[in-house]
C-alpha cells in the first residue's frame, strides 16, 4: 500500500469477496481524484470491500500526480499519469483472471481528476478495448493545450531557478519540483498563467499534445471514438461550495468579480444573467459558485452523457441532491455514498455528521447502481436519447427522476461553448 512520501507510487490495490461458485466477476476499476496534483488509492473512502460484497472484483491505482505525473517536459510524453493508469489497466487485463475477474468485463471509474481521467480515457486510442464500461463522477472541464502547458513549466522552472528544459527540469528533486509548482500555484491569484487561475488554482491538468490525448474528450466523445463503450456520469448539484468552504477557491463576492469569473472561463454574460433571475436574492458569492460549480463540473458531466448518447453509445446521467445541514449535496459528498464508506475517516465532514438510516438506504441505492452498471450496463434508470435526457437525482427520503430537457438551468447553457483555458493577459 502506498504511503506520502514513497517514491515507488506505481502500484494496485485489489479487493476480491469471497464467493461459493468459480465464475468470472466482473471487475471495477476506481481512479482517485486530486486535482491532478495530489491524492492517493489509500484514501479510506475509496476502500472496496462492501463494492466486493456486491459481487464485484475491486482495483485502485495510483498513479503520476502533479508535476511528474502532467507537466510538460520538452522531449518527453505528456500525459505520463494517464499513460499509468493505461499500464495498471493492462495489469488489470493480463492479471485480473487469477483473482477471479473478468478481463473482458472492466469499468473503469472515478471522480473529479479521475472522472477526468476516465473521460481522457475513453477518447484514447491507447486505452481502445481496455475497458467495456465507464462511471465518471463530477468531470472537470480541464484540459490543457501545449502552448499553456509549457508556459506553465516556464513559470516552474524560474520558481525553482533551472532552465525550462529536460536537463534543467531532470536535475530537480521530485520534492525541489512540488515545491516550485506550489508556488506557481499559490501566486495564481496575483499571477496566474491562465485567467481561469485566477480564481480556482489548479495549473495541471491533461494535455491535448495530438498524440496521447487528441483533442478535448468531449469532442472525441462528440465523434463517436468511445460509442462501444456504456457510460454513466454523475455530479453533485453544488459542486464548488465544498472548494469554496476548504479555502480552495478565490472568494467573489462582487458583480465586477462575477463578471470577471465569465471572461475568464469565456462564459457569454447573458449566461450570467441568467443565474441571477434563476436565483434571485441570493448573495453574489451563491451565484459565483453555483456558475463556477456548473461550468467546471456540472454542464461538462451532463453534456458527456449527451453528447456519447447523440454519438450512438449508451449513456446514464445522475445527479447527487441530498443535503443535510451546512453540508451541501457539495464535490465528494457522492463518493462515501457509492463506495458504501459513510463512517470512513474523514466522511462525516463530507457528508454532514454521522449518517442516519435515510442516508445508509440511499448508499445501498447508489452501491447497488455501481455494481449493476458494472455487472450489465443498467444502472436502474432509463438511458439518455438523442431527443430526452432522463436524470436519477439521488435524494433521502427518496429518489427523483426527471428530464432536463425541462430544466432552465440546462436552456441558459444551450448556447454556451467549451474551450480550453485562455492564457492571462
Amino acid at each position: 500500500m502506498w504511503r506520502p512520501g514513497d517514491e515507488d507510487v506505481l502500484s494496485v490495490n485489489v479487493w476480491v469477496p469471497e464467493r461459493a461458485d468459480g465464475g468470472a466477476l466482473p471487475v471495477f476499476f476506481w481512479i482517485h481524484g486530486g486535482a491532478y496534483t495530489f491524492g492517493s488509492s489509500a484514501q479510506p473512502d475509496f476502500d472496496g470491500t462492501a463494492l466486493a460484497r456486491a459481487g464485484l472484483i475491486v482495483v485502485s491505482c495510483n498513479y503520476r500526480v502533479g508535476f511528474e505525473g502532467f507537466g510538460h517536459v520538452p522531449g518527453f510524453p505528456d500525459n505520463r499519469g494517464l499513460l499509468d493508469q493505461i499500464a495498471a489497466l493492462r495489469w488489470v487485463r493480463e492479471n485480473i483472471e487469477a483473482f477471479g475477474g473478468d478481463p473482458g468485463n472492466v469499468t473503469v471509474a472515478g471522480h473529479s481528476a479521475g472522472g477526468g481521467s476516465v473521460a481522457c480515457l475513453m477518447a484514447m486510442e491507447k486505452s481502445r478495448g481496455l475497458f467495456r464500461r465507464a462511471i465518471a463522477h463530477s468531470v472537470p472541464h480541464a484540459f490543457s493545450t501545449v502552448a499553456l502547458a509549457a508556459a506553465v513549466t516556464r513559470r516552474i522552472a524560474a520558481s525553482a531557478g533551472v532552465a525550462p528544459t529536460a536537463d534543467g527540469l531532470l536535475s530537480l528533486t521530485p520534492q525541489a519540483l512540488v515545491a516550485a509548482s506550489d508556488q506557481v500555484a499559490a501566486r495564481s491569484r496575483d499571477q496566474p498563467v491562465a485567467a481561469a487561475h485566477a480564481f480556482d488554482p489548479v495549473i495541471f491538468q491533461p494535455v491535448a499534445d495530438g498524440e496521447v490525448l487528441t483533442a478535448d474528450p468531449l469532442r472525441m466523445i462528440a465523434s463517436g471514438t468511445a460509442r462501444e463503450v456504456d457510460l454513466l456520469v454523475c455530479h453533485t448539484l453544488e459542486e464548488y461550495w465544498f472548494l469554496h468552504a476548504v479555502g480552495a477557491v478565490r472568494e467573489v463576492t462582487t458583480e465586477e468579480g462575477l463578471a470577471g469569473l465569465a471572461d475568464a472561463l469565456g462564459l457569454p454574460s447573458a449566461l450570467v444573467d441568467g443565474y441571477q433571475a434563476l436565483m434571485p436574492g441570493t448573495p453574489v458569492l451563491d451565484r459565483y459558485l453555483a456558475v463556477f460549480g456548473d461550468a467546471k463540473f456540472g454542464e461538462y458531466t451532463t453534456r458527456l452523457a449527451e453528447y456519447h448518447a447523440a454519438a450512438g453509445g449508451r449513456a446514464y446521467l445522475a445527479r447527487f441532491a441530498r443535503r443535510r445541514g451546512e453540508a451541501r449535496p457539495w464535490h465528494a459528498a457522492d463518493v462515501p455514498f457509492a463506495f458504501g464508506n459513510l463512517d470512513a475517516i474523514g466522511a462525516h465532514f463530507l457528508i454532514g455528521g454521522v449518517p442516519d438510516d435515510h442516508d445508509r438506504a440511499l448508499s445501498g441505492r447508489m452501491l447497488r447502481s455501481w455494481a449493476d452498471f458494472a455487472a450489465t450496463g443498467d444502472p436502474g434508470w432509463p438511458a439518455v436519447t438523442a431527443d430526452a435526457t432522463p436524470v436519477q437525482s439521488w435524494a433521502v427520503p427518496g429518489d427523483v427522476l426527471s428530464d432536463d430537457d425541462a430544466s432552465d438551468l440546462r436552456a441558459l447553457w444551450r448556447d454556451a461553448r467549451f474551450t480550453f483555458l485562455r492564457p492571462a493577459a
